[in-house]
């Protein structure tokens, strides 16, 4: 995937227009790749903190669980492979290897799952610096090939687990923990017991 695919896919100066921009670049991916089908992501958030701090934490690629409430882990292997195991519905796991393929200290990270995946994915998380005084921004864009096909996408969103929404999510959990060392959740605390 491309920064001209990519940037294609996301700009644009109407919500429509970037929704068709987006769905004829997943399919020229899934065309390029031999996929069934393909689905793209693009979500960007800002964080007050310094690039290269963020770049450090998600390039530590266990550093993923913590804020990912899907993954369950990430097994670093050589410099370039990692192996992920992410929840799915009806407590079930998918398990895939994941290749870095491009690499821009502090700017870039792009990857793409090996070979046999049980879910084929690509994408980027790229880190610029924001307006003076804001830190950070970060942009996560990811292509993947729905499992099931539109079936799949259904259940998964059921489910809530369907990836538009938690890129969303898991980038503001992101923030959370970088801007304040904590994610806050909706739970209340269990009552402490008594005796």
């Amino acid at each position: 995937m491309s920064e001209e695919t990519i940037a294609r896919a996301l700009d644009s100066d109407a919500p429509l227009t970037a929704a068709v921009h987006q769905r004829d670049i997943a399919h020229e991916v899934a065309e390029e790749r031999g996929w069934h089908a393909a689905a793209l992501v693009g979500r960007t958030v800002t964080i007050n903190r310094p690039r290269a701090e963020l770049y450090a934490f998600w390039r530590d690629f266990r550093n993923l669980a913590l804020f990912m409430e899907n993954v369950e882990s990430v097994t670093p292997g050589d410099n370039r492979r990692s192996h992920w195991v992410v929840k799915a519905p009806a407590g079930k796991t998918v398990e895939w290897d994941s290749i870095l393929t491009e690499e821009v200290e502090n700017k870039l990270l792009a990857w793409e799952s090996a070979p046999g995946a049980d879910i084929k994915n690509a994408g980027r998380i790229e880190f610029r610096d924001a307006p003076p005084g804001r830190g950070t921004e970060v942009t996560a864009t990811i292509v993947y090939d729905p499992p099931g096909g539109d079936l799949g996408k259904l259940i998964a969103k059921l489910f809530q687990k369907e990836p538009k929404i938690q890129a969303r999510r898991e980038l503001r959990r992101f923030k959370q923990l970088m801007e304040t060392g904590e994610i806050s959740t909706a739970k209340t605390p269990d009552a402490a017991p008594q005796g």
